[in-house]
């Protein structure tokens, strides 16, 4: 099965920047859309951002303009560029598919925005 390993992830303070990377086990972008997901303590489970298989991106509205999503299929990763951080973008994050789990949900790659 597909393997997803999440990293970039600590702690930076309000208004900084940061990279997260998604590790695929193969070469999968061209077939499946892919989407980061957030879930903060006490909240569900939410995609922040998601890009088709055909490249087409979106985000959610609290991040619209703050994030971008990227793939390097060459190289088999997915990023999510988060620049103005905020305390509230304080969350687990994870990479998984759009519209099919692929794998298992993993241990994802820990954000924490504070001074």
């Amino acid at each position: 099965q597909v393997q997803l390993v999440e990293s970039g992830g600590g702690l930076v303070q309000p208004g900084g920047s940061l990279t997260l990377s998604c590790a695929a086990s193969g070469s999968i972008f061209s077939i499946y859309g892919m989407g980061w997901y957030r879930q903060a303590p006490g909240k569900q489970r939410e995609l922040v951002a998601g890009i088709t298989s055909g490249g087409s991106t979106d985000y959610a509205d609290s991040v619209k303009g703050q994030f971008t999503i990227a793939r390097d299929s060459a190289k088999n990763t997915l990023y999510l560029l988060m620049n103005s951080l905020k305390p509230e973008d304080t969350a687990v994050y994870y990479c998984n598919g759009l519209l099919t789990t692929l794998g298992s949900w993993g241990q994802g790659t820990q954000v924490t925005v504070s001074s």
